[in-house]
Parts: structure tokens; C-alpha cells; sequence
């Protein structure tokens, strides 16, 4: 029931009949609860309330696959203004972007431009970029980036998934570059050549990415909404004395929002995704297929005041 559910949902995630539909009339049916805004300036009141609460936040411009050179220059001008948002209004808060909305499918030149455009404006503000994973073909190009800008931007993230048999290797080979990490499970669609099939399988590799990280002394953020997960870098971080300043737990904007409270409340730090936008629909699907449990926290999310 788990890979049905899981196969339904990314088969709705690029379905583009019902992703219009979701542009239209997303605000009715409760786009609002998992996503901070069409634009930057209407979420910066849910970062600072946020913010109040004692929780910090990545934002997220929603879209990808982008293949038009224009409108890659149009996304990277919109992360250099949320940027300088973030900044003016002295919100806690980094950035998180995809490659293929930067130029990625297009050419190497195109997006290594368009980061260096937005790198060179985070560091004057000390705001961290985390590049986001996206599917498995485009994993060694992202990590490929990821290291060679590393060496000139220090406040750059990148993510890596449990569920592709590479990880592990990855791993050891970006430690070089003593990386700031996002360890998830992984959203996309994979063939049983590149990813664990079962999800226990990809549990247990999120464990072992996450011990192995954490222990060559590497930031790392734990994304995740499964209890195990949570429970088993608790105990870890207490057995091997690592300080809280070293890692952090990440959740999605709308999910697990007493988890994060609990969290916040043992001392923890806790960063919310919060993406904004108008293409939420896809990106609300994936999240759907990472986990069944979602589903119910999803829906929760939405339909509750």
C-alpha cells in the first residue's frame, strides 16, 4: 500500500490539468497552510511570527525545470531580493533554491552565473544558501556545483537523500569540504537501480548518513517528520556528546507543529521549511509521497483553524 501510495501521489505531482486547477483556486482548498505566500512579502509576517516563537526558516521559491535562459534570470533575481528582505527585515531565515530553476538543463555557465549572482549577495548579508536535491540524474551534477562553489561561498548547503545507493559514497567525498548538510529521505520517483526500494531500508540508511555525519564533525540538519528518526539523533547527539550547536531539526511549514514545539522547548534547534509561491502544487504532492503519514498531517493542516 506504501509504493501505491507513494507511485499515486508523484503521478499527481505531474499531472498539469490539476496543477492549473491548484493555481486557481489553491487559497480555497487551503494552500495557504502549506505555503507562506504567492510572494516574499506576503510571508515575511509568518517568518517573523515564526521567528517569535523561537523557530527559525529557509524559504523556498516554489518552481523548477525551468528552460527558458530569461526566466532563469528571473529566478535568480527573485532569490537576490529575498536576500535583501531577509536582511532589511533582520528575519532568522536562509534560502533554499534549485538548480534547474536556475539553468541546470540549460547549461553549466548559465547556472554557475546565476549562483555566483546570488552567493555574492548572501555573504555580504552572512545568509546561508542551501542547494536543494532534485532527482537522481541531476544528483552528480547538483553535488558537482555544490563543491566547487563551496570553496569560495563558506555559508552554502546542499542535500543529500537516503534513499539513493550513492549517498553513502557522496558522503566521504564532499566531508573535503566540511559541508553544512540536509539529510531527508528523498520525494522523486527512482528506479530500483539507483534507490532502495523498501522503507526501512531508507530509514536505516538516513541513520547511518546522519551518525556518519554528524561524527566527521559536519553540520547537519535532520529533515524529517518520523518520530524513529528524531528519537534515534537524540540519542545519538547525548551518547556521543555532540553540542546542539552542530545540528538541527528541520520540518515542513504546516507539518508536525507540535513535534517542533516539544523540540523547541528540550533546547533544540528547529528550522521550518517555508516555501512561497505560486507553483505549490507539485512541490504539496512529492511531500505526500515521501511519507503516507503525511497525508494525515497534511490534511490536519489544512482543513483545521
Amino acid at each position: 500500500m506504501e509504493a501505491i501510495s507513494k507511485n499515486f501521489f508523484l503521478y499527481l505531482s505531474n499531472n498539469k490539468l490539476l496543477d492549473r486547477f491548484a493555481k486557481r483556486f489553491g487559497s480555497k482548498f487551503g494552500a495557504d497552510k502549506i505555503v507562506g505566500g504567492e510572494t516574499f512579502s506576503q510571508a515575511i509576517p509568518l517568518i517573523q511570527q515564526l521567528n517569535h516563537e523561537g523557530l527559525v526558516v529557509t524559504v523556498d521559491h516554489l518552481g523548477e525545470f525551468v528552460d527558458c535562459e530569461e526566466e532563469s534570470r528571473d529566478r535568480a533575481g527573485e532569490c537576490i531580493r529575498c536576500i535583501q528582505q531577509i536582511a532589511s527585515n533582520q528575519l532568522q531565515s536562509e534560502v533554499s533554491l534549485k538548480l534547474t530553476s536556475l539553468g541546470l538543463d540549460i547549461s553549466r555557465e548559465l547556472v554557475m552565473e546565476n549562483m555566483e549572482l546570488i552567493l555574492k549577495e548572501a555573504q555580504k548579508h552572512d545568509i546561508t544558501v542551501t542547494i536543494d536535491m532534485e532527482d537522481s540524474s541531476r544528483c552528480g551534477a547538483t553535488l558537482d556545483i555544490y563543491q566547487e562553489l563551496k570553496k569560495d561561498y563558506p555559508n552554502l548547503g546542499t542535500v543529500v537523500q537516503s534513499y539513493l545507493y550513492r549517498t553513502d559514497e557522496d558522503l566521504d567525498r564532499l566531508n573535503e569540504c566540511q559541508p553544512y548538510l540536509r539529510l531527508v529521505k528523498g520525494a522523486y520517483k527512482e528506479s530500483g537501480k539507483v534507490a532502495f526500494p523498501e522503507k526501512h531500508l531508507v530509514d536505516d540508511n538516513l541513520k547511518h548518513l546522519i551518525k556518519k555525519n554528524l561524527l566527521n564533525g559536519n553540520y547537519t540538519a535532520i529533515a524529517s517528520h518520523d518520530d524513529a528518526i528524531v528519537d534515534y539523533t537524540k540519542k545519538l547527539v547525548e551518547e556521543h556528546d555532540i553540542p546542539k550547536d552542530r545540528f538541527e531539526f528541520q520540518m515542513l511549514y504546516g507539518m508536525r507543529n507540535q513535534m517542533q514545539k516539544d523540540l523547541l522547548e528540550e533546547g533544540y534547534k528547529v528550522r521550518v521549511y517555508l516555501p512561497y509561491g505560486e507553483d505549490w502544487y507539485g512541490y504539496f504532492m512529492r511531500r505526500l509521497a515521501e511519507r503516507p503519514a503525511n497525508i494525515a498531517f497534511a490534511l490536519k493542516g489544512v482543513f483545521s483553524k
